[in-house]
């Protein structure tokens, strides 16, 4: 809900160092891959209970996926393996973190670490395979002209999922609480992108075959046309 606002705020302020990176020859792959060891990180110490060390992790992590497309855009790097890279590494980076909670404490993080690794999967299995099908129609996505995959708006995207894990770390104590009130969003999320979604590409489907008839009617009475013109010359 807040990318499409945050995006635009920060990309000018990563150019500076875009820009050095870029000088000393690191790639946005590089960057990618780094990002999300630092990342991963985190689940080990989220499960020793280190919860500003995990922060640490997830900020760093963060800070270098904001750099990696940044990098790869500006270096004319981007590319569809890229694209891939970073969200593959992005989704597992994001259902690792609350893995490390529910390490911390599978007693008390259990039930509402596996609701929100389902909710997870539900807001990521939409996103994706309406991004495939978006693909597919040519599909416009203004609102993020820098992502590498056509992003569908919903209620829990990437800034409040950070904000959540920052809020994870901050109150541990409070994660069950946090983590059933964040599923209960995302569960909005995936109900508004199956709807959207799906009734986005039956308009298209719909205007693609209207498009079609529309063509094969212009080329019959184009057809019908020159055999007229034939029958009249003969």
């Amino acid at each position: 809900m807040l990318d499409k606002y945050i995006t635009p705020v920060i990309k000018p302020l990563l150019t500076p160092v875009v820009s050095l990176l870029h000088k000393r020859n690191i790639t946005a792959d590089q960057l990618t891959f780094y990002g999300f060891l630092v990342g991963m990180l985190a689940v080990p110490l989220l499960a020793f209970q280190l919860w500003y060390w995990a922060l640490a992790a997830i900020v760093v992590n963060r800070i270098l996926d904001g750099l990696d497309g940044a990098l790869a855009r500006y270096a004319n790097q981007s590319s569809s393996a890229g694209g891939f890279l970073d969200i593959t590494l992005d989704f597992l980076f994001y259902a690792a973190i609350p893995l490390g909670f529910i390490f911390a404490d599978p007693e008390l993080n259990g039930i509402a670490g596996s609701i929100l690794l389902a909710t997870f999967i539900g807001t990521g299995s939409s996103f994706l395979a309406f991004a495939i099908a978006a693909e597919k129609f040519k599909i416009d996505k203004p609102q993020f002209k820098y992502k590498s995959f056509y992003y569908l708006n919903g209620l829990t995207e990437g800034t409040e999922t950070i904000a959540l894990f920052i809020a994870f770390c901050i109150w541990p104590g409070s994660f069950h609480w946090l983590a059933l009130i964040f599923s209960l969003a995302c569960m909005i999320t995936i109900f508004t992108r199956i709807h959207g979604g799906y009734n986005t590409l039956k308009d298209q489907e719909a205007s693609l075959k209207e498009s079609q008839v529309v063509l094969e009617s212009n080329s019959n009475s184009n057809t019908n046309t020159v055999e007229d013109t034939e029958i009249k010359h003969d």
